[in-house]
């Protein structure tokens, strides 16, 4: 029975590779990923000129001497002495206070008056008279009769005042007066007299030029360097089947102990990836990395330290010469606990260390 079913599920298999490309005559119990050939390198020695040849430069300072010299510091001149202006005093008469008037201010005059004035016009009221006496009707009304009689006009009387004599003003004239004062008029003008005044003469000292600044030109040769460089080989990118441990293709732990908040990879998390990862990874298979918190923490912080906890991860293998196509890093935070330890649940710091982890497995390349 046993036979029966296996050679039915080989066969199941042989039909699913044959419609999806997978491996042709797979062995049955084996897993097998979808790779890509590697990419081919060699290195080539390339010598460059890390320095051009040029010329250098050296200045010399001029040369200088010093001499003395008699110079003018004065120039000869004149200087002129005043002579003194001739005065004598006059006096002067001068009006002090012009003529003027002054104004005296008469006030006016008010009788007193009175107008009557109409406050209400002359009108007329109808008026019913009483019933006749001798009235035989049984309708008042036709014993009664309407006269229109009139109503006199309203007046009132007020009293005012009347301008007798407007204001004016009454001149009275004010004389003015005379003063005199000193002054001093000029007889002789100033004038002055020239005297001679003979020129100066000092010493200085000043540097002059005996030869200017020249320059030598000194040739310095080019720097040159050679460095290493890869040169592909061959173009990797073909697509192979290539069969693996069938519990790498299910999340396997990578024993990293990470230290609480940190994502950096210790010594020891470094030697045990270069053991476990390398020598899947130099075969052309490709890895899903995938790390993971304990509950401590706020989910935010959490999701990103896994984050960068798988960033670490596969920064390191690239840092070993793994090609970037081959990694894919993910962080899950703390959603996917592997224990109790929930928020507000109390945990020894063994259970929160088994939730600190990250895992890896096979992938198939597209």
């Amino acid at each position: 029975m046993k036979k029966i079913l296996l050679s039915g599920a080989f066969l199941m298999f042989g039909a699913i590779a044959f419609g999806q490309d997978l491996p042709t005559n797979p062995e049955p119990g084996k897993c097998y990923v979808n790779c890509k050939t590697p990419e081919v390198w060699k290195n080539e020695d390339v010598t460059i000129e890390i320095a051009p040849a040029y010329k250098r430069i050296v200045t010399h300072p001029a040369e200088y001497k010093t001499v003395t010299e008699r110079v003018l510091i004065k120039e000869a001149g004149t200087r002129l002495v005043p002579v003194a202006a001739v005065w004598e005093t006059k006096t002067v008469s001068y009006v002090a206070k012009e003529d003027a008037n002054k104004l005296r201010a008469v006030k006016a005059t008010f009788t007193p008056d009175s107008e009557v004035i109409e406050t209400k016009a002359a009108s007329a009221n109808w008026e019913m008279s009483e019933k006749a006496p001798d009235c035989e009707s049984s309708d008042p009304n036709d014993c009664r009769y309407w006269c229109y009689k009139p109503v006199p006009a309203q007046f009132v009387t007020v009293p005012l005042t009347k301008l007798d004599t407007d204001a004016n003003t009454v001149s009275t004239p004010v004389p003015g007066y005379e003063k005199t004062y000193t002054k001093k008029v000029m007889v002789t003008p100033p004038t002055t007299r020239t005297i001679d005044i003979p020129a100066e003469y000092g010493t200085i000292k000043k540097v002059v030029l005996v030869k200017d600044a020249w320059k030598e030109e000194i040739t310095v040769a080019a720097k040159y360097k050679t460095v290493t460089k890869e040169v592909l080989v061959s173009k990797g990118g073909l697509t192979t089947w290539k069969e693996v441990e069938c519990e790498l293709v299910n999340n396997t732990p990578l024993p990293i102990t990470w230290n609480l908040g940190s994502a950096t990879l210790t010594p020891g998390a470094k030697r045990i990836i270069d053991a476990r990862l390398l020598p899947i990874l130099k075969d052309g298979i490709s890895v899903a990395i995938e790390s993971h918190t304990d509950m401590r923490g706020t989910k935010e912080s959490n999701q990103d330290l896994s984050e960068r906890r798988a960033q670490a991860v596969t920064s390191y293998l690239i840092s070993k010469g793994v090609n970037p196509s081959q990694l894919t890093g993910n962080g899950f935070g703390e959603s996917r606990l592997t224990n109790r330890c929930s928020d507000g649940v109390s945990c020894t710091e063994a259970e929160h260390r088994a939730n600190r982890r990250t895992t890896f497995r096979v992938i198939n390349q597209k």
